[in-house]
């Protein structure tokens, strides 16, 4: 089972990125929100990934504190690596996902903040 999260899995190029914008869907569970794009379902011209890629964002609107901000991001990169084979099952293994955290309150704890991760990758299904 593979449970790293390599650079190659990491969401960085703004082509990407502004396609994820432009044509990607919505998914809201909890304080969790993501947007994604399957280019198995969906090819897009001139662009082809060789693996599922991942980014995590958090707002400052919110979190006035990097510190804060930071370890959001950690809890959610975490989240996504221990349980990336659901995911993956989910939104396929050619798939662009941004996910975001949409709430002005730290999460409670690892595990409801792991909870509401599989929550969500099951009500796309």
């Amino acid at each position: 089972m593979n449970q790293k999260y390599p650079t190659k899995e990491k969401l960085k190029q703004k082509k990407e990125i502004d396609l994820l914008f432009g044509k990607g869907k919505w998914l809201t569970c909890g304080n969790l929100r993501l947007i994604s794009i399957n280019l198995d379902k969906k090819p897009q011209e001139g662009l082809v990934v060789e693996n599922q890629k991942i980014g995590v964002s958090v707002s400052k609107r919110y979190f006035k504190t990097a510190v804060h901000r930071n370890r959001i991001k950690r809890q959610l990169r975490e989240v996504y690596r221990l349980n990336k084979s659901v995911f993956t099952e989910v939104f396929g293994t050619h798939s662009l996902t941004m996910i975001f955290w949409v709430s002005p309150e730290l999460p409670k704890d690892f595990k409801s903040l792991e909870e509401n991760f599989i929550n969500l990758c099951k009500s796309k299904k």
